[in-house]
């Protein structure tokens, strides 16, 4: 049977849990609006991160260094692999029944970058991606692999001025080139905010899904604090 409503899934930054993320975001998707809209949080590997002194954190790829800037490359190897990871997750749901144009793919930090990353590779038009303070983890290399159905999925990108973490930088110049693809990106500054997610963000979210589902349902969901980390 197919599942109903549509599919919130949620990647986590580095350093923190689904379940964690689940307690800060999920009371925002259990609007009675979205009673039929499910949310996924799941949790990343853990592995030791070099520039944070070796300790051993979830993370869906390695961090080269921190703050994260425009300029900022990393192993898109291991980019590619975390993909492929979520790209199965998307395919199970699509297989069962959901309808691409009510799956959302969204992060924060690090989750925020995957997202973007498994949106802009995905073969199908998916109903939106949503990033905070994210940045995009591949080179403009990769701009000729992105589908053309890709370039249809909305973006909303969430950016604090004064992130120390993944800079302002990043989120702007990422936004640009999601324009340049020909990809509707539409990008929220917040002058004072740091690395974190305020309830200002989630709002508009919420609302910014609700105004996507093309069957305007939701199933309540679990949820989760939100640390911030990159």
């Amino acid at each position: 049977m197919a599942p109903a409503g549509g599919l919130v899934l949620w990647l986590h930054g580095s350093g923190q849990t689904g379940e964690e993320s689940c307690a800060q975001v999920g009371p925002y998707l259990s609007a009675p609006e979205l009673a039929s809209v499910r949310s996924s949080f799941p949790t990343a590997p853990t592995a030791p991160i070099p520039c944070y002194g070796g300790e051993v954190i979830t993370a869906w790829f390695g961090i080269p260094e921190v703050p994260i800037t425009a300029k900022t490359v990393r192993d898109e190897k291991e980019v590619l692999k975390a993909v492929e990871r979520v790209h199965e997750m998307l395919d199970k749901e699509v297989d069962a029944g959901t309808s691409p144009s009510n799956i959302f793919v969204c992060g924060l930090s690090q989750g925020g970058a995957l997202a973007l990353a498994t949106v802009l590779l995905y073969p199908k038009t998916l109903g939106g991606c949503v990033v905070f303070s994210g940045s995009l983890p591949l080179s403009k290399s990769f701009a000729e692999r992105v589908p053309s159905e890709a370039r249809k999925t909305p973006v909303v990108w969430f950016h604090g001025m004064a992130d120390g973490v993944v800079l302002f930088e990043a989120g702007h110049a990422g936004c640009a080139f999601l324009q340049e693809l020909g990809v509707p990106c539409e990008f929220k500054a917040y002058p004072t905010l740091g690395h974190t997610i305020v309830d200002e963000e989630l709002q508009y979210f919420q609302q910014w899904i609700r105004d996507r589902l093309s069957q305007g349902i939701c199933v309540p969901v679990t949820s989760l604090p939100d640390k911030g980390l990159q």
